[in-house]
């Protein structure tokens, strides 16, 4: 009796849950693709349809993205100098950041004390500097027949010396984007005070699958960014200290701020080298012949030993890039955001290359598996 019973409560059943509201129309709704091949096509075209919107918020936020990167960048430049204090000091790590940071805060201080007096005095006299000796070479190319009219090279000098003006500013006291560098300053201390909260964060959001490839990645984007701030920093150091150094035993007008400068724009692959030399060239020839020959050779002593030593010593532990592939990245970069985008071009063509090589090493190694089960 029982198993009678059972057919008749099953239809019951079935019956109240096909007039249910859900099933009360079987038809496809207008949502509803029939066709398998119509709905994979829809998929794909959903999927190019998101990837053009992500490009588009991409643009619309290149420059909240950029600052995150430098923010990430200044942390991978904290945590560097941690891990170098961590082979010496057996201290806790966010100890080692500390100390970091009022190292960097008393360099600051001095370099902000020592600019507002001596610095500074030689900023004012520098543009007047550059005018006379535009003005000198203007009438030495007249001398040997070569017509050049004053303002086109004015106007000339004054766009290849647009970043010098800026850093100018900034030894001077007059900071433009303070509010951008506070922002990449307190996130860099965010990230390299717990990277580790970070990264796990960000890799709890990817899929499972994907959450090692990331880590991976992510392990080695960080090594590659250390070093290429330490090759900058100790770029920077170098070439400021010396070109201070042998600028002033020669007597050199503005020593200071040409060392100081030079070491600054070490910090612009590729760009900087030249805008510092143009002006420490100038400054040689406003004195005479000799000091502006003596200008040339240090400038030349100082970037082959930079450009044969020390940066090759640290590009061969980081990503090798192209020089051309960076001057462009640079260009590019300048153009769209300015003296930051200049500063974080190479960095994020860096993390690019990375990215792109473990993708490929990834395929790689699918495809290798993949043909192992084939040959046997």
């Amino acid at each position: 009796m029982t198993t009678r019973k059972a057919p008749a409560a099953a239809a019951r059943r079935k019956t109240s849950a096909t007039d249910s509201p859900i099933h009360a129309h079987p038809h496809a709704g207008p949502t509803d693709i029939a066709d398998p091949l119509l709905r994979q096509e829809a998929k794909r075209a959903m999927v190019w349809i998101g990837i053009a919107a992500m490009l588009v918020l991409a643009v619309f936020l290149a420059q909240p993205l950029l600052v995150i990167f430098g923010g990430l960048v200044f942390a991978a430049t904290i945590d560097g100098g941690a891990r170098l204090l961590g082979r010496v000091l057996p201290i806790g790590r966010g100890i080692r950041v500390t100390i970091v940071l009022l190292v960097a805060v008393a360099f600051l201080a001095w370099l902000g004390s020592y600019a507002g007096t001596v610095i500074a005095q030689q900023a004012a006299q520098l543009p007047s500097i550059l005018e006379a000796q535009a003005i000198r070479g203007t009438a030495w190319l007249k001398g040997h027949g070569i017509e050049a009219d004053f303002a086109s090279m004015s106007g000339l000098v004054e766009k290849a010396l647009g970043s010098v003006g800026q850093l100018t500013s900034a030894v001077g006291g007059i900071l433009g984007g303070l509010g951008t560098a506070f922002l990449i300053v307190v996130m860099g201390i965010y990230l390299a005070a717990e990277p580790q909260l970070y990264r796990r964060g960000f890799a709890w959001m990817l899929p499972a699958s994907e959450r090692e490839h990331f880590e991976g990645t992510a392990v080695q984007m960080g090594r590659t960014l250390r070093m290429i701030m330490a090759g900058r920093l100790l770029g920077m150091f170098v070439e400021g200290i010396a070109t201070w150094i042998a600028l002033a035993l020669f007597g050199v007008p503005m020593a200071a701020l040409l060392g100081l400068l030079t070491g600054l724009l070490a910090f612009l692959p590729n760009i900087g080298a030249p805008i510092s030399g143009l002006l420490m060239v100038l400054v040689g020839f406003s004195v005479d012949t000799t000091t502006g020959l003596y200008c040339i050779a240090v400038y030349f002593v100082v970037q082959t030993v930079d450009g044969n030593i020390i940066v090759p010593m640290i590009a061969k532990k980081t990503a090798d890039l192209a020089p051309a592939l960076v001057l462009g990245a640079q260009l590019i970069m300048g153009v769209l955001f300015g003296i930051l985008g200049l500063m974080l071009a190479d960095p994020l063509v860096a993390m690019i290359k990375i990215a792109l090589e473990r993708r490929s090493e990834r395929n790689e190694a699918e495809a290798g598996a993949e043909a192992l089960p084939a040959e046997s």
